[in-house]
């Protein structure tokens, strides 16, 4: 048997299978940033996952500046979450809520005309998603030190609502340039106090949230992710080994559950590596599971699971096409292409209407 088809403990939580769902921005919720119905029967469908990380989900209005993405930071939220937490429970799965402040890349457009935050005053490269359509970035500036603990009580207080609404667990998003990433890497963070300067400075507050959210949520129930080998929305950094060193071992010294290291190679399709992936380097700076994400296809996944790099792997735009992925892999049924147009528009075209190959099969 494929290792990919084996349970795996993560922390708190028995997965079934090593088949894990990424988490993946879809824009199907309100302009308000309420999860819909639709959410639902979406997730619903991908239950078979081995874990299903959700989509990015804003802790705070000023964390979050994506078009018809969601939060968590008021009741209405909670409860629009609850429906789609309950719903991937009856189906039998289960599903952690990945917490986002995406600094920089907020657009003033979401803030009132305010600029975004971030580590320094510096500038995302290219353009933001907007509710009016693509416009470049603007000037953050950077957060006061007395401001941190805001950041912190957001953290915590989207960690509390996440367990509130049900989820299994959550996850700090902590990659992809957003504000934490922007934290950790030097291209980004020219702060010099103690937030920055120094490794063990610009990993502080990825340590400061990581306690935070285990504070509420349970280091069991807890996983980061982290994106190591280059640029990712402008965000990188000179000496990354050492740095996701020190990361990696601040977040197994709190006992988090599970860590997930988004690293596209240099040959990807979607992102691209400035190195090849940096996991095997990494791997026993960190003691517990290792997830594993970006580019996979089946043959590659099972190779690295069988090498001992990883111990399962998040599958992105494969679950999107294949709602029911595990049970494709374990029969080794063809796997149906995603629409890279339809990621992010508000329908269900693209969103619910790929086929079940189980429910296929029961039918013919």
């Amino acid at each position: 048997m494929s290792k990919l088809l084996e349970p795996i403990q993560l922390g708190a939580i028995r997965a079934p299978n090593r088949i894990l769902m990424a988490p993946m921005t879809r824009a199907r919720g309100t302009r308000n940033h309420v999860p819909t119905s639709m959410m639902a029967d979406y997730y619903a469908q991908r239950a078979s996952a081995g874990l299903i990380i959700s989509e990015a989900i804003g802790i705070t209005r000023q964390g979050l500046g994506w078009p018809y993405a969601t939060g968590l930071w008021m009741g209405e939220q909670v409860a629009g979450w609850r429906r789609i937490t309950d719903r991937v429970h009856l189906a039998g799965g289960r599903i952690i809520a990945q917490l986002w402040h995406m600094g920089r890349n907020v657009h003033p457009s979401f803030l009132g005309g305010q600029p975004p935050v971030s580590a320094s005053a510096t500038v995302a490269p290219s353009e933001a998603h907007t509710c009016h359509g693509k416009r470049p970035y603007e000037m953050a500036r950077a957060l006061h030190i007395d401001e941190i603990p805001e950041i912190l009580m957001g953290f915590r207080n989207a960690a509390r609502n996440a367990m509130l609404a049900g989820f299994d667990g959550v996850q700090i998003h902590a990659a992809n340039g957003y504000l934490i990433d922007q934290f950790l890497r030097d291209s980004s963070n020219l702060r010099d106090d103690r937030y920055g300067g120094s490794i063990m400075n610009r990993v502080r507050l990825l340590r400061e949230v990581t306690q935070a959210v285990t504070d509420v949520a349970g280091a069991d129930r807890t996983g980061v992710r982290l994106s190591p080998n280059g640029l990712t929305q402008g965000v990188r950094d000179s000496d990354p080994l050492p740095l996701f060193c020190a990361a990696l071992e601040t977040l197994s010294a709190i006992g988090i559950a599970h860590l997930e290291l988004r690293e596209p190679p240099p040959d990807g399709s979607f992102g691209v590596g400035e190195t090849w992936p940096l996991a095997a380097q990494l791997r026993n700076a960190f003691h517990g599971p290792l997830l594993l994400n970006s580019d996979f296809g089946i043959a590659r996944a099972q190779q690295e699971l069988a090498d001992g790099v990883g111990d399962a792997v998040t599958f992105g735009r494969l679950f999107i096409a294949n709602p029911d992925l595990p049970h494709r892999i374990e029969r080794g049924l063809p796997l149906a292409p995603d629409d890279r147009e339809t990621w992010f528009t508000q329908g269900a075209e693209g969103y619910l209407d790929y086929p079940d190959a189980a429910k296929t099969q029961r039918i013919n």
